[in-house]
């Protein structure tokens, strides 16, 4: 049998994640403290049925309480693996005001922010021991339980998608963005007056921001570091990668390399969506 322990920072999508193995068949149990974790995974056995459980973290002896138990479930020859989910400090911030529920170590005294940051340094050896990580700040409830479920079927080798945004400098950065392009060192179609209403899906429009081969060895050297880093965030556990193109207005230069980046990354078999924010504006 399969035991995953879900495990993390609350507020990460502790329990949409344990649901998620819930309606994949696991039997799911939840606030199981450490020492009932060999009963749980024995019982899993006697019904022939995976498990998934999480388990409190109040403290540091009961992180080294829950390591040792799935130490020990290892040794008896089950299949026990930690999946840790985190997220950005102020987007757990943001959860819990959304919620407005209080965080587990929150006391007297204590406010959300100090609870956070508490519980993520006891969280740091469970964080280090984690077979799987994932980081969900930017992920939907419905992107969250897809993750989960590829990484429980086994083909988490697939668990990043990518997105790449084309933007204006003068309309801002996108907020959500992981990696952020200047392109506005490329030949500019604004200055073309057949061509400044188009935009840079038009073929008139891309061939002028390529025309001179600038562009061309830029987008070599842009491809060959993605391939790197892609791998890279995916054996991180991220989900979801953002790359933000950016060029005066969005309408041309950006738009024209942002499309030709989503076509590099789709042709490497990773899910892609391409998104023109300010094309109309530019």
């Amino acid at each position: 049998m399969k035991l995953m322990l879900i495990a993390g920072q609350s507020g990460a999508g502790l329990t949409t994640a344990l649901g998620a193995l819930e309606d994949l068949g696991y039997r799911a149990a939840s606030g199981f403290p450490a020492e009932l974790l060999g009963s749980f995974a024995a019982c899993c056995m006697r019904q022939g049925c995976d498990g998934a459980v999480c388990c409190p973290v109040p403290g540091e002896k009961d992180a080294a309480a829950v390591l040792d138990a799935m130490e020990q479930l290892r040794e008896d020859g089950v299949s026990a693996s930690i999946l840790y989910l985190e997220a950005d400090h102020q987007v757990l911030i943001n959860r819990y005001k959304f919620t407005r529920r209080p965080h587990p170590l929150s006391v007297t005294g204590v406010t959300t922010e100090q609870a956070i940051l508490a519980e993520r340094d006891i969280l740091m050896p469970l964080r280090a021991a984690a077979d799987y990580k994932l980081d969900t700040s930017r992920l939907s409830a419905r992107q969250l339980r897809e993750t989960v479920l590829r990484i429980a079927t086994g083909t988490q080798d697939q668990i990043l998608s990518v997105n790449v945004v084309s933007f204006g400098f003068k309309y801002g950065i996108p907020a959500d963005a992981d990696l952020v392009l200047d392109v506005r060192f490329l030949p500019n179609p604004y200055y073309v007056p057949a061509l400044r209403p188009k935009n840079g899906t038009d073929p008139q429009v891309r061939a002028y921001v390529f025309r001179d081969g600038t562009a061309d060895d830029y987008m070599e050297k842009l491809c060959d570091m993605l391939d790197f880093l892609i791998p890279q965030y995916q054996r991180e556990g991220k989900a979801v990668l953002t790359i933000a193109v950016g060029c005066t207005g969005g309408r041309h230069r950006s738009v024209a390399v942002a499309q030709a980046l989503a076509e590099h990354v789709q042709h490497c078999g990773i899910p892609i969506a391409a998104v023109h924010r300010d094309w109309q504006k530019g």
